[in-house]
């Protein structure tokens, strides 16, 4: 019953949002009692940190199984981007944003995951675009690894990027691009041009 709670407080909170989303809908979405939940979590802040928590570990899982895939590093980005976006949905309800306001211990305890997750990656990445002459020998991997991470929570923030102008497919195709074009050599260039000439 714990993991069902899970899965479907999944589906409630990312489409409709931390905030939004009460105990009660959870309870009525799923035909139990709210006394039930009760039983698996103390309170909100709990079912909320469990949450957060599994869709991490799901994407940290996806993320590795592509990474085993031993892909050219070019394509491994726009795999991971790929997966990545189809477990947010789009971030309809911006979950990130609403976590960061309204839960702000849950956040810092995940953005410190998202870090050492994600720039382990994407180190590992340029390690790999640079030893296959991909990307240029002369980039400073620590700086971009960085830098990636950073930026990548910058584009999920609604000040600067208001989702009415601004879809998150967009920003993540766009910025992916920019990031590539920086780092790439000329024959990650021509790698780059031949697989957008694929997706489009």
């Amino acid at each position: 019953m714990k993991d069902k709670i899970i899965h479907k407080s999944v589906d409630l909170f990312l489409n409709l949002g931390f905030k939004s989303v009460t105990m009660d809908d959870i309870a009525n979405e799923m035909g139990i009692s709210k006394k039930t939940i009760y039983q698996h979590f103390q309170n909100k802040t709990k079912l909320v940190e469990a949450t957060a928590m599994h869709v991490f570990n799901n994407i940290s899982y996806g993320i590795d199984c592509i990474c085993e895939l031993d892909k050219n590093p070019i394509e491994e980005i726009y795999e991971i981007k790929k997966f990545v976006m189809t477990h947010l949905k789009d971030e309809k309800s911006s979950p990130q944003y609403q976590l960061q306001k309204y839960y702000p211990k849950i956040f810092a305890s995940l953005k410190g995951k998202q870090y050492q997750k994600m720039t382990g990656c994407v180190t590992r990445n340029l390690d790999r675009g640079v030893a296959a002459g991909l990307y240029r020998e002369t980039i400073d991997i620590n700086f971009i690894a960085r830098l990636y991470f950073n930026n990548i929570l910058s584009l999920k923030d609604q000040d600067i990027f208001p989702r009415e102008n601004f879809s998150m497919t967009m920003l993540m195709n766009n910025y992916l691009e920019y990031h590539l074009r920086g780092i790439c050599s000329q024959k990650g260039l021509e790698t780059l041009t031949k697989l957008n000439i694929n997706q489009n």
